[in-house]
Formats: structure tokens, sequence, C-alpha cells
């Protein structure tokens, strides 16, 4: 190990003095294993200068949908377009910009017919392909971030464009997002052509992503968008039960209820649906819903504000989705309605979202089942009490569980970790999300490191961890072990690599004591 350090550094001052990075495998052996490591050196643009500049965020310049089906003749060629934001560009630009990405992916196809396209890398922006369903193309054209850099002598600033700062994998998976929200509002593509043909779909697609593109917030994309992952809230098992219970009993007295998902504090407990429905309604939930609704939280059992008369308990139930006020003569019945995956390709659901304090429930019922004043008072009235109850529970449970932990100390490494297959993310690099931006607690140049990481994970199968040394003199290190990834920033500016890798040991046996990670 002595010697392979001694590589590390002749690499580091090499690094330093040449303006490149590097990188390095070291192999070294164990008494009964063999362990692989890449250490990367790498630097910045934005990181290493001093110079006065204005920065300028990734935006998005154009999004539209097409199918080349659809205008094959020579002046049809606007028949293809079926939603194109900004709305108000010229139509001959419209249409030299789809014919564009349409001569792209047909090129492509002549090297791998069942790979065409994905990206298109130019000095000012990047476009991203999508075929979501045969013939349908989605295509996102994003502006790179860029730097003016003020010149002497009062000429005009110079433009430097940061072509490699967007990650493809980053922004290929905000675009899939964007057809999976769709999707599970409207379902398929396919689906409004079967309903009312073209003018139907261009209706849908302008009614939803005219209010849809305004909330992509391009500029704090990262590695969170790749994963698509869930939250899950840690609970212990006689407050699971009581949970369980629950769902249970409002399942068999409304038996209406198809599918039913419990969250606390942003974050899953229980869900019927399957795993890639629950990942895009979660999102929503998250993203949208909660934040436009957040109110002032109720703090345990105890809590003063928990109001009781002659016994009976007046809940904090109310409805996210449906009717604002039930004793309103007024009040209007309607839900929205989300669409599944089935056995017979999809099935429409109303989306009833109930919430009390820290606690909502989801409640999903077949579409075309009519609900009104008598069902929704029945439903509150059967699982608002409880349901404000099982909220002061789990909030003192988890209150008792802080105290037995004691006091949170500032850790000295932040970290992201998902599993692949239960979906389940975790990360102290992100605090909480907002309506309009996810805030991360790191430099964005460490995002943009574990998304490298991330991108040569997926180009090999194999288990395998990454070491990367920036020269801010954040260690940055990737573990990919048995469909679980897990990504550490650590901020120890003298350690050295053993070091670096023994902390991220100790993280694993603190933090993941119940999760097997090959060494």
């Amino acid at each position: 190990m002595d010697e392979c350090f001694f590589i590390f550094v002749e690499a580091h001052l090499f690094f330093a003095l040449q303006g490149t990075w590097h990188v390095i495998t070291v192999y070294y052996r164990e008494e009964h294993f063999h362990s692989k490591i890449s250490l990367m050196l790498m630097i910045s643009p934005r990181m290493a200068t001093g110079m006065q500049e204005k920065q300028y965020s990734p935006s998005l310049l154009s999004f539209f949908i097409y199918n080349p089906k659809f205008g094959p003749r020579e002046g049809e060629e606007e028949k293809k377009i079926l939603f194109y934001h900004p709305s108000e560009v010229e139509k001959n630009e419209k249409i030299r910009n789809v014919g564009l990405c349409e001569a792209i992916v047909q090129f492509t196809r002549t090297f791998c017919p069942s790979k065409p396209a994905k990206s298109l890398h130019t000095q000012k922006n990047r476009q991203f392909f999508f075929e979501p369903e045969e013939n349908f193309w989605i295509v996102m054209v994003v502006r790179n971030p860029m730097v003016e850099k003020a010149n002497k002598e009062g000429r005009p600033a110079a433009t430097e464009y940061q072509e490699e700062e967007l990650l493809d994998n980053v922004y290929g998976a905000v675009l899939q997002q964007c057809y999976s929200m769709y999707k599970l509002f409207n379902g398929t593509f396919g689906r409004a052509m079967e309903a009312g043909a073209v003018e139907l779909l261009t209706q849908k697609l302008e009614k939803f992503f005219y209010r849809y593109l305004q909330t992509l917030h391009l500029q704090s994309c990262d590695l969170l968008d790749v994963f698509g992952g869930i939250s899950f809230f840690p609970l212990d098992k006689m407050t699971y039960l009581k949970i369980q219970s629950f769902v249970n009993r409002v399942e068999e007295s409304l038996s209406l209820i198809k599918y039913t998902t419990f969250l606390y504090n942003d974050q899953l407990i229980w869900s019927s649906l399957e795993q890639d429905d629950m990942r895009i309604l979660y999102k929503y939930l998250t993203t949208s819903l909660f934040p436009r609704h957040s109110e002032p939280e109720l703090a345990g059992r105890d809590s003063p504000l928990r109001p009781e008369v002659a016994g009976n308990l007046l809940h904090y139930g109310r409805f996210l989705t449906g009717p604002t006020n039930l004793k309103d003569p007024d009040a209007k019945f309607r839900f929205p309605r989300i669409f599944v995956n089935s056995s017979d390709g999809y099935e429409e659901l109303h989306l009833i979202v109930y919430k009390a304090m820290s606690a909502a429930v989801c409640f999903m019922i077949s579409a075309s089942e009519e609900l009104g004043r008598e069902f929704c008072e029945q439903l509150d009235g059967l699982v608002g009490p409880q349901l404000t109850l099982l909220a002061s529970d789990i909030c003192e449970q988890y209150n008792i569980n802080r105290r037995i932990s004691g006091p949170e100390k500032e850790p000295q490494f932040k970290f992201i970790y998902f599993n692949h297959m239960n979906l389940a993310e975790k990360s102290t690099i992100h605090m909480r999300k907002t309506a309009s931006v996810s805030l991360t607690s790191v430099h964005p140049d460490l995002m943009k490191i574990l998304g490298d990481i991330h991108a040569d994970f997926v180009r090999v199968d194999e288990d395998e961890e990454i070491i990367v040394k920036a020269m801010t003199d954040y260690w940055v290190v990737g573990k990919k072990s048995d469909q679980r990834e897990l990504y550490v920033i650590l901020n120890q500016k003298n350690a050295n690599l053993i070091e670096v890798n023994e902390e991220v040991k100790r993280l694993c046996a603190t933090q993941f004591n119940n999760i097997f990670f090959l060494d």
C-alpha cells in the first residue's frame, strides 16, 4: 500500500502542474479476496478560477413531441408536430428543428437499429431524444451552462460555453420523467389516439406540458433524478403493525378502495401499488402536491393543540384532492384521475389524498365509480380520527427514538444510498425539497462527480469501487455492490487513500449495518 500511495502523490503533483486529470487503477491484495479501486484526480474550471465572471445555469430552450408517420409527404411536415414549446416559435423553424432531429435519429439507426441516438452534443446546447412509444419521439433541448468573463479596456465580455457540464444520464432521466408524469395522469399516447385521434392527443399534450414544463428546474437536476427512488420512513414493528391494521380496516369498511398508500413526513411506509407506479406517484406527491398544502405540523401525542371534547376526538383530517370543505353546500367532489399498470395494460383510478398532521394516505378507486358527498363524509368520519391518532403515535415514537440515539452531530461525510431492488433511497446531501427546487448542501461540481461515477457503474456489470480526489480537498467514494449503490463525500484535507477507505467502512458499519456491501 505504501507504493500505491507514493504513486498517488506523484500523480497529484503531475496533475497540478499540467492542468489535466488522470485515472490510476490501484490493485491490492488482502488475505481472502482481491479488490479493485479506481482513483481519479480531477479539477473543475468553476472550482479553480479566481477571475471575475458571471455564470448562467442550464435552461430549457425547447421541448417538442413529434411522430414522423403523421406527415410523410412534402408540404405536410407540420402534421408531424404534436406539441412544441415555446409555442411562439415561427412555423418554419419548428419544422426545421423537428426535421433535423428526425434526420439524426434515422442516421444513427443505420449503425444500431435497436438503439438510436439518445443525445446530441453541440457547443451551445445539448439535445436529448426519447421514444416512449413506437414512432412517438420526445425531444428536449437544453442550453449548456455558460460563463461571461469580463474583458479589459471596455471590450464586450467573452462568453464561454461549458459543454461538458451536463450529464447525459441525468437529463435523459428528466426527459423520461416528463413522459412518466404525463402517462400517470393521461395514459399513453396510443390511448388518446384511440379515443379521439390526433386532435385529442394534441389537446392533452398542450394542457399537460404547458403547466408541467414550468415546474422543471434544470439547474438542480442531479443523481437523484437518475435513481427516481423512494425515501422510506424508519419505523418500529409495533407501529408498523398499527398502520397495517388501519389500512386493512379501512379497505374492509370501504370496499371500493383498490389500492392504498401510506406516507409520513413525505416518506413512504406502506403501498399496495406496483413499484414503477409508486415511483412516479411518489415524485408527484413529494415535489408537487404536498408542498402546495404545507402547514405547521403537530408534534406528539401530548401536544396542547390536540383537542378532545367529552372523550370524542375532533380530528385534523382533510382532503388534499377533492372537496376542500365538506360542510360547503357547493363543494366539488371531483378527484384527479391516474393510470396505473394492470394485467390488462392499464387501469384508470380516482386519486383521493387525505392528510392528518404529518400522515397522508392515498386511496385509489376505479374511475368507473361515482364518488359523491355521502362517500366523502363516510371516508372522513372513518379515516380522520384514526389517522390523527396514528400520526400522533408515529411522531411520539419517532421523538423517543431520537432521544435514545442522542443529539445529531454534524458528520464529516455526506452520502447518497440507493437500492435498485426496492427503490429505497437515502440522502444526507439533499436538504428538504420544495415545490420549486431541490437544495443540496455540497458544491455542484461534487454532484457532477457523483453522476460521472454512476455513469461508470452503468457501463460495467461487476461490483466496483471508485475513489475520486477533488482539488478542493474533498474525497468522493462510490461503491456498487449487489444492486446497491453508495456514494460518500468526505471533507478530510490531509487524509490518504487508506484512511478514506477505513472511514467509508466505518460509515457502512454505522449507517448500513444490516446491509451487506462487498469489500
